[in-house]
């Protein structure tokens, strides 16, 4: 089911299927800013990753003593969540383990997803509580897709990734099978922004590490309209498309946590993680995203 929340400038619908936000339309032009997940070219909008990011070495983990299959970034963006709490400007949507989440993550858990409408700008802050579990290990991440190009006058190339100030992003690699293995290589060198061309992501998604930006943002550079991601506090922000050309949407993706590695550890506590939260404990993290039209 979906829900919807409005301010003056923008309409938000998020769908309890992954508590995934399906559309952001601009109510002074009409214009919807999220990809509408055409199945021909990626079939999401901006699914939440939990309790991992990216794939798990082998696509298996060890936990608790018995090995589980795991898909690319977790289940939480697959399953349905609940809507428990809805204002005029914010929707909470919370996903408790339950029969369909343990047999792949063995794991007691809350997941809490809320949005937040301020002007021209929605605010997602995931929470992770730990309810009983002696100790809860997991990795978390964003994956929103911004539709391009903004109007069917611009094209790829008129359109970059701009950083806040000079930036040398330095990538940790995943290539060919999406496991990290050891190696890095610089986007670029010395630049405050990345031109988007079609064949940027060819090789798949370039991850960023440790960015000394506060903000990533999507720039149409002839007029400044824009989607801006405060990507403050994360250590990892990713940014990728389909290989589809010409290029259909960028996804932004802030991320707490790695992908595994080629050679890394199966057994799920000894996973690189976003945080360890003791019983009783919770964590937060937020992904502000402001779009200048």
């Amino acid at each position: 089911m979906q829900y919807s929340v409005e301010n003056e400038l923008l309409r938000l619908t998020v769908d309890t299927h992954g508590a995934e936000a399906v559309s952001v339309i601009h109510k002074p032009t009409g214009a919807e800013l999220l990809w509408q997940a055409d199945p021909a070219v990626w079939g999401r909008h901006a699914p939440i990753l939990f309790p991992y990011t990216g794939k798990l070495t082998g696509g298996k983990m060890i936990a608790k003593g018995m090995e589980y299959a795991g898909s690319q970034h977790g289940f939480a963006r697959d399953v349905e969540h609940t809507l428990v709490s809805q204002t005029a400007d914010t929707l909470v949507f919370e996903l408790h383990a339950n029969a369909e989440t343990l047999p792949k993550w063995p794991y007691a858990f809350v997941l809490r997803s809320t949005f937040a409408l301020d002007g021209e700008t929605v605010h997602h802050t995931l929470t992770v509580e730990n309810p009983v579990e002696e100790q809860l290990r997991f990795g978390i991440g964003y994956h929103p897709a911004f539709a391009l190009p903004f109007d069917d006058k611009h094209k790829t190339e008129d359109y970059e990734i701009r950083f806040d100030g000079l930036e040398s992003p330095l990538c940790v690699s995943a290539m060919p099978n999406g496991l990290l293995n050891g190696q890095s290589y610089f986007l670029a060198r010395n630049t405050e922004a990345i031109p988007l061309t079609d064949d940027l992501f060819d090789n798949d998604s370039h991850c960023m590490v440790n960015l000394r930006s506060a903000h990533v943002s999507v720039v149409e550079k002839d007029t400044g309209r824009s989607v801006i991601c405060d990507v403050s506090g994360f250590p990892y922000t990713l940014i990728w498309s389909a290989a589809k050309k010409p290029l259909h949407f960028v996804c932004i993706e802030p991320w707490q946590s790695l992908p595994g590695e080629e050679n890394g550890p199966l057994e799920w506590e000894q996973r690189p993680c976003a945080a360890s939260l003791k019983q009783g404990e919770s964590w937060s993290t937020t992904l502000s995203t402001t779009f200048v039209r």
